[in-house]
């Protein structure tokens, strides 16, 4: 545990056995099973560090700093390395983000090669992601299959947010339907459609890996591409099919819901069908008896089932799906 304060594992055990009481050097060697010389090196180290101090007497025993105090003052220490590490990061990043409008074209797109390398790349996008995941999955899987993605469940525990579609034929997968519950009990949003047109993996709006096609029995490789029109078109590409999947819910006894135009209520039909007539949300609200809240979380819901963020997008997508 004091290894991540910087602390070995030699002088993390020295320091613990000493907060049990005082020790002479010989009887830290016997309790440790180690050897006196490299006891005494952690030793030095320690009081070097202020963790540990020699008694005033006669005794040549050492005795343990408290632990509020001394670790404390390492936790402080450290917590400001890390804060200034993350600042350095942040200049890195800014540096990165101008340079991007001179680099060539070659430097804005990184073919990776190799199962291990197109694995490190998966795993590496979600760990940089800072608010959002974008992804498609399709069969067949290569260098990381189902269940083997543990990036996913540590951006959503950090507060990533994670949009999925998934291709039909992988939900038949082994395994696929209990994989996709866990997902949406840990909150990644999953939606459903019946072809995908390529794999991918997005972080931000500043990574994504797409992986290229192979011949049967080649090595598999991948694109990494930067911050760059083609990024923006990969971005409005899983936008679209976004919008047109169908949302996997939970229902009450916690299997998986395809949640289809029929979740559109004749209410949701006619506060829709008023709206895009112009009036207001408050006009709209008095037409149907409905208080002002009421009616603007009908239009949340609605926001989420289309996969969209915008009133004007809900109404784009309610005029193509027939749903006022």
């Amino acid at each position: 545990m004091l290894e991540a304060l910087g602390l070995t594992v030699g002088e993390d055990a020295v320091y613990r056995f000493l907060i049990d009481g005082p020790r002479a050097l010989p009887d830290l060697a016997a309790a440790l099973d180690r050897p006196l010389a490299s006891v005494e090196k952690d030793v030095v180290t320690l009081i070097g560090r202020g963790l540990v101090s020699r008694l005033p007497d006669p005794s040549l025993r050492y005795v343990a700093a408290p632990p509020a105090v001394a670790l404390g003052g390492l936790l402080t220490a450290r917590r400001e390395e890390l804060r200034t590490a993350e600042l350095a990061i942040a200049a890195l990043a800014e540096q990165h983000r101008m340079a991007a409008t001179d680099r060539a074209a070659g430097d804005l797109i990184e073919v990776v090669t190799g199962v291990e390398a197109v694995r490190q790349r998966f795993l590496q996008i979600q760990a940089a992601a800072r608010k959002r995941v974008r992804s498609f999955s399709t069969a067949p899987f290569v260098a990381v299959p189902p269940g083997a993605n543990p990036a996913e469940n540590q951006a959503v525990d950090r507060g990533v947010e994670y949009l999925v579609v998934v291709e039909r034929e992988v939900m038949a997968g082994p395994g696929a339907v209990a994989e996709t519950i866990d997902s949406l009990r840990r909150g990644v949003q999953v939606r459903v459609t019946d072809k995908l047109p390529i794999k991918l993996m997005m972080a931000d709006s500043e990574l994504a890996l797409v992986p290229l096609t192979t011949e049967p029995g080649g090595e598999p490789a991948a694109v990494l591409l930067h911050r760059s029109g083609l990024l923006a078109a990969v971005e409005a590409l899983f936008d679209a099919v976004w919008q047109q999947a169908y949302p996997l819910l939970l229902d009450a006894a916690g299997a998986i819901d395809e949640q289809r135009e029929s979740s559109v209520t004749e209410l949701d039909r006619k506060i829709l069908g008023l709206l895009l007539s112009g009036l207001t949300d408050e006009a709209v609200a008095g037409q149907l008896d409905l208080s002002l809240r009421t009616l603007q979380r009908r239009l949340r819901a609605l926001m989420d089932l289309a996969g969209v963020r915008t009133r004007a997008q809900l109404g784009w997508h309610a005029a193509r799906n027939d749903w006022a």
